[in-house]
C-alpha cells in the first residue's frame, strides 16, 4: 500500500494579494508562508519519506525544501504536478475573474472548463496529468513507500476527487489550504483517502509499521465494515 502525502505550498505574495498566480515566474512565499512551511517541515520530520517530489514552481520548491531539511534525500521535480495553466487568467485579480462568464463554468462544471488563451489548459487535463504522475511515482517507489508530493490547491483537489471516485464537477467541494496536507493510500484495487486539508495534529499514523521478520500480509483493498478501530486500534 503506497501512501502519498499531498502538501500544498505555503501562502504566497499572490495569495495574500488575491491574484491568480498560475505559472507566473518569481512568485515566492510571503512571511506567513515561510512560517507555515517551517512548521509543516517540523511536523513531518518523524515520517520517513521515500521521496519528496515537487512542482517546478518556486513556491513549491521552497515548501519542499523545508520538508527536506535534515533528510538525506534530494528534491525531485515533476512538471505534471505543476499548477493548472490558467492561460489569459494568469496574474489577474480574483475579484475581476468572478465577473467573467467562465467563472460559473469553473465553479459548476469544471470538467468542461478550458482556460482562455494559447497557453490555457482544461481542468480535466490538469487532473489527468497529476493523477498519472502520482500513480507512476507509486509504481516507482513500491508498495511500502510513504512519499510526499508538493503541489498546488487545484491539483490536490483534482487528485483527491479521483481518489474519492468523484466526478471532477464536484471537486470544488474539497478544500486544500496553504501548507495543509492531504493523505491518500493506494491499494491494488482502490485508494483510501486518509486525511484532507489537515493543518495540525499528530502524524504518527503516517509512520509505516516496522517490517516483521515473517512474511507480512499484503495490504487489503477492502474497506472495514463499520469503520474499524483506526490505525492505532483506539
Amino acid at each position: 500500500m503506497t501512501t502519498v502525502i499531498l502538501l500544498r505550498h505555503g501562502r504566497t505574495t499572490a495569495n495574500a494579494s488575491g491574484l491568480l498566480a498560475g505559472w507566473t515566474p518569481g512568485v515566492q512565499l510571503d512571511e506567513k508562508g515561510q512560517e507555515q512551511v517551517a512548521a509543516v517541515g517540523a511536523r513531518l520530520a518523524p515520517v520517513p519519506l521515500a521521496a519528496v517530489v515537487a512542482s517546478p514552481l518556486e513556491r513549491c520548491q521552497q515548501t519542499a525544501a523545508a520538508v527536506l531539511a535534515g533528510r538525506d534525500l534530494q528534491l525531485q521535480t515533476d512538471e505534471r504536478l505543476g499548477e493548472c495553466r490558467y492561460g489569459d487568467w494568469t496574474g489577474r485579480p480574483i475579484k475581476e475573474l468572478v465577473k467573467e462568464p467562465m467563472w460559473k463554468v469553473v465553479q459548476q462544471h469544471p470538467s468542461a472548463a478550458v482556460f482562455p488563451g494559447p497557453e490555457g489548459e482544461g481542468l480535466a487535463q490538469t487532473q489527468a496529468r497529476a493523477v498519472a504522475a502520482v500513480r507512476e511515482w507509486n509504481a516507482r517507489l513500491g508498495p511500502d513507500a510513504v512519499w510526499l508530493a508538493c503541489t498546488h490547491g487545484d491539483v490536490i483537489k483534482a487528485i483527491l476527487a479521483d481518489a474519492y471516485g468523484m466526478h471532477l464537477d464536484s471537486f470544488q467541494r474539497i478544500v486544500a489550504d496553504p501548507a495543509s496536507i492531504s493523505v491518500v493510500s493506494y491499494t491494488e484495487t482502490r485508494p483510501f483517502v486518509q486525511r484532507v486539508n489537515d493543518s495540525g495534529g499528530d502524524v504518527s499514523a503516517l509512520v509505516p509499521p516496522r517490517k516483521r521478520t515473517r512474511r507480512s500480509r499484503k495490504a487489503s483493498s477492502d474497506a472495514v465494515v463499520g469503520g474499524g478501530a483506526g490505525p492505532a486500534g483506539a
